[in-house]
């Protein structure tokens, strides 16, 4: 019951935070040109910064770890490229594809992630040093998905190649990664005012996230996607930990890089997901409609898989 009751801790608080901005939607408080601009913030400049801190702060050359930091990669390449694979395969609504992919494989590492780790071992260095095997990844991925599966795109359009190249280099918060590892690198100490003022922007990064979220989710079209938004949730929550966690345990990996790894596997969606989708012309309804959902089941599937590590000794 204490684990049930410590990730409905975690997870219901954000799921409040979405119910917020969709009540304020509802009222008219908040409009759809607020969601519009809030998310193009939200991708441009708070979630990059927040992703910078988050990795600058850590001392990598004390805390790297080669086999973690490939596992972590591995693991989210052949996710990836599987779930596309089978996605090509087996949904037929071209319209849906990039946003179900994007949304089945990447997760809230950086919004959610980071808080259940440090609820558990408190401050730890496997968290960042996860994201720094994984989350650039998912942003390269999530472009080249998000390129080709873009609604208009035609299956032999030309440049699209290049296009994904192009957003590749161009996407920021791939920028802030590698600019928070290069500081990292050379342990830049910055003055206490930047500090301030980099925590500042960054604390806004998760809040009006959720509220854009929230305010942006239309219900009753989400509820006619409700099929697709189910098997996104599985594979997300249940189907990608139960393949790969067994792996890492065979690998050696407990403690601290255990738990990284499984929020990096079991987390629900983050919500930058609905902030690149909308920005890229996919699906934006069924991004958020699996976010929602994947961050209302996770109290429950993470707390399964905690208890299942706990009592395997892996943690």
């Amino acid at each position: 019951m204490s684990d049930l009751i410590f990730s409905i801790n975690i997870t219901m608080p954000i799921f409040l935070v979405m119910v917020i901005g969709w009540t304020l939607r509802r009222i008219g408080m908040l409009s759809g040109e607020f969601v519009t601009v809030a998310n193009r913030f939200n991708f441009a400049v708070t979630l990059p910064v927040l992703l910078f801190r988050d990795i600058s702060s850590v001392d990598i050359r004390t805390v790297f770890d080669l086999k973690f930091v490939l596992f972590c990669a591995l693991s989210s390449t052949v996710c990836f490229w599987t779930i596309w694979g089978l996605t090509r395969l087996f949904l037929k609504d071209r319209t849906m594809r990039g946003a179900f992919v994007q949304a089945s494989f990447r997760s809230s590492v950086a919004v959610m992630g980071m808080a259940f780790i440090n609820n558990v071992y408190g401050t730890s260095a496997m968290g960042p040093l996860m994201i720094v095997g994984a989350v650039p990844l998912y942003n390269i991925f999530s472009v080249i998905v998000l390129t080709f599966e873009a609604d208009g795109s035609g299956e032999r359009e030309t440049g699209k190649i290049k296009e994904a190249c192009v957003n590749i280099l161009k996407n920021p918060i791939i920028i802030a990664i590698l600019l928070g590892l290069l500081a990292a690198l050379l342990r830049v100490d910055f003055p206490v005012l930047v500090d301030k003022t980099i925590g500042s922007v960054a604390q806004l990064a998760t809040p009006l996230a959720l509220i854009g979220l929230g305010a942006g989710f239309e219900g009753r079209k989400a509820l006619a996607k409700i099929r697709p938004t189910l098997w996104a949730s599985a594979i997300k929550l249940v189907i990608q930990p139960l393949v790969f966690v067994p792996i890492a345990a065979w690998m050696g990996f407990t403690g601290e890089k255990m738990i990284a790894i499984l929020i990096m596997l079991a987390a629900p969606a983050t919500p930058s997901c609905y902030i690149m989708a909308k920005n890229m012309r996919n699906d934006g309804v069924l991004t958020a409609s699996i976010v929602v959902m994947t961050t209302l089941l996770a109290a429950f599937t993470l707390t399964g898989w905690i208890y299942l590590l706990k009592v395997s000794g892996l943690i």
